[in-house]
């Protein structure tokens, strides 16, 4: 239950007193436009118009004969404009920007996607922007580095701590305590202090809406189960919105079991036992943390997936037991990816395979007149370089030893 940014135990504002102000500002103006039936219709003529919405519902036939048991359909938030559901949360944040009179935005990102995204609506709204990014993270997304600097954002590499994406958060965190007035912080995921979490939620709910009127269009029943990969969740919660009111549909999210068990292995909050309950980065929620409350390291081989924490809406719905969480290992993730790409022609981002690996060990147990959802929530163009190092392409090593000498020829 939601009480001023709690959800359960969960959620809050633990945030500098110089920043209330601009929190008491935000909220203010997400309040307002919630209320306004306007603000909701502009935004989905956005992104009719600017991000291909509504995406489809793919019914995979391919891989249903291949597993046997229910029909798998798979939510192609792949389809949005920059590759991933990034942009619906992003481009409903610009257009908060826009109402608030603020003329430049920040973000953090993992993968890269948000960062795409963020550099996308800047560019349209005609905004200064700012990405942070782990150094780490720098090196292994280099595509969508590339994409975000031709946008005209500034990016810069985190080179504290880990040099990943929670870094990457507390760098933009510092920004906006000393650009409060002129910038709006574009926050990626259903993370960090009230009222981020709920307002990626309801900007992402529009994946959940979508979703339910297809299936049951083209399925004539609700699915069995919704599977979705959750980092700092907002995915999940985009695709689980829209089933909350039914308890016949199952929810599993699918985190990020990396090599393992073990601190450092993983970035597993609430599918493993390494998690605990703390207050980091404004929120309370659980976090891989030491017992003095150091946030540990994460692994994955998905950028996107190794953040230390995790939504509060959904550990509160973790801990009452409405969404089922799973891990899924790297090896099994890069498989999964493998087989969808062959069988389907369909390339999910090593992110969205996490749900993929989950849906595919239990769709074969269920009833051939059920259907599941797997939810696609980018695709891979921005992991050629690690699935192909993953899969030890030959050819692929032979193209960047080429590229890399004609470089060093014309240097």
């Amino acid at each position: 239950m939601l009480n001023r940014g709690y959800y359960d135990r969960f959620g809050g504002a633990f945030i500098p007193e110089i920043l209330v102000p601009t929190f008491d500002e935000l909220e203010q103006a997400f309040n307002d436009a919630q209320a306004d039936p306007a603000f909701w219709q502009e935004y989905v003529e956005l992104m009719s118009t600017y991000s291909c919405r509504a995406t489809p519902l793919t019914r995979c036939d391919n891989l249903t004969g291949h597993f046997g048991g229910a029909q798998i359909y798979i939510k192609r938030e792949d389809l949005n404009h920059t590759g991933a559901h990034k942009a619906n949360n992003v481009m409903g944040q610009g257009l908060l920007t826009k109402r608030m009179g603020k003329t430049r935005v920040i973000a953090e990102t993992g993968a890269g996607q948000h960062g795409v995204a963020t550099a996308t609506m800047a560019a349209k709204f005609g905004f200064d922007c700012t990405i942070y990014m782990g150094e780490l993270d720098v090196e292994r997304q280099r595509p969508n580095v590339f994409w975000m600097e031709r946008m005209g954002a500034e990016v810069i590499p985190v080179t504290d701590g880990s040099r990943i994406l929670k870094d990457a958060i507390n760098e933009a965190f510092r920004d906006w305590v000393t650009n409060m007035d002129n910038t709006h912080y574009v926050l990626g995921t259903a993370c960090g202090p009230h009222p981020f979490p709920t307002m990626v939620s309801w900007f992402q709910s529009i994946i959940g809406k979508e979703a339910r009127e297809q299936i049951l269009e083209a399925h004539g029943k609700l699915p069995r189960r919704a599977y979705a990969c959750v980092g700092g969740g907002s995915n999940a919660m985009g695709l689980f919105s829209g089933f909350f009111d039914d308890p016949e549909v199952e929810l599993v999210g699918v985190e990020a079991g990396g090599r393992g068990h073990g601190i450092g292995e993983h970035a597993s909050r609430l599918a493993y036992d390494d998690a605990s309950i703390g207050i980091a980065q404004g929120y309370k929620t659980y976090f891989l943390q030491d017992e003095d409350g150091q946030m540990q390291d994460t692994h994955s081989v998905s950028a996107g997936l190794d953040y230390v924490g995790v939504s509060p809406i959904l550990a509160s719905l973790h801990d009452n037991g409405r969404v089922r969480f799973e891990a899924a290992t790297d090896k099994e993730v890069v498989e999964a990816m493998e087989l969808t790409v062959r069988r389907e022609g369909l390339i999910p981002a090593l992110e969205s395979s996490h749900g993929f690996v989950q849906a595919f060990k239990e769709v074969g147990d269920l009833d051939p007149q059920d259907a599941i959802i797997i939810n696609q929530s980018g695709r891979a163009d921005k992991d050629i370089f690690t699935v192909a190092d993953a899969v030890k392409d030959p050819k692929w090593e032979e193209f960047i030893i080429a590229k890399a000498e004609e470089y060093r020829k014309h240097a």
